[in-house]
């Protein structure tokens, strides 16, 4: 069996458990299937997929990861410090291998920053920065160390810092796609079922 559409790809990601309890410090909102699907298809049309060795940093319950290995990925590192959100990231992975071929899988409960190994590209959508400030700073420092491909998700609004960090550590931006990100109602304090955030994904590679 094997996956031979985008939507198809869709299909199979919007399977997979996402957070139970999520955390509010640590921002943890899972990528929607769709926006997956979409995400990992473009790296697949660039040849970006099949054979490569990728990290999946903040994986949460793992949906980039396993989209990749859906696609062909070699090897993925599923890193996040959260060791429930990993045991769930496991089940998903072991969940779709009933039905597909998939490459290795290494699981690491650590945070990002202790992560060494050196990868063909980095797949991430960390937190925001909102609730632990720069956070999404030590994310992409840590990406640009490990990589020279590196594909992350952020707040739209945060453009500027995006475009002025990749220049520091003397990457390009290649590319950036808008999405609505659709959060679902998890805290207390959220007053709506759903609420959409206007996020980029930045394609940076080190030419």
């Amino acid at each position: 069996m094997s996956i031979r559409t985008k939507q198809n790809l869709e299909m199979e990601l919007s399977k997979l458990k996402g957070f139970e309890k999520p955390s509010f410090m640590l921002e943890q909102y899972a990528t929607p299937a769709h926006i997956a699907a979409d995400w990992i298809w473009q790296m697949a049309m660039r040849g970006e997929v099949a054979g490569k060795i990728i990290l999946d940093a903040a994986s949460g319950p793992g949906i980039l990861g396993i989209g990749l290995l859906l696609l062909g990925a070699k090897k993925v590192f599923f890193v996040d410090k959260d060791k429930t959100i990993m045991k769930t990231c496991m089940d998903n992975y072991n969940l779709i291998k009933e039905e597909f071929e998939l490459g290795d899988a290494e699981f690491i409960i650590e945070d990002i920053s202790l992560f060494d190994e050196q990868v063909d590209i980095v797949v991430q959508n960390p937190p925001f920065g909102t609730k632990e400030k720069h956070t999404d700073k030590m994310f992409l420092e840590k990406a640009f160390s490990v990589s020279h491909i590196v594909y992350s998700m952020h707040k739209y609004s945060t453009q500027k810092f995006v475009e002025s960090i990749s220049k520091d550590y003397k990457f390009t931006i290649t590319d950036m796609w808008r999405y609505e990100f659709p959060i679902k109602a998890a805290f207390k304090f959220h007053t709506k079922p759903t609420k959409n955030i206007d996020v980029g994904l930045w394609r940076m590679e080190k030419l």
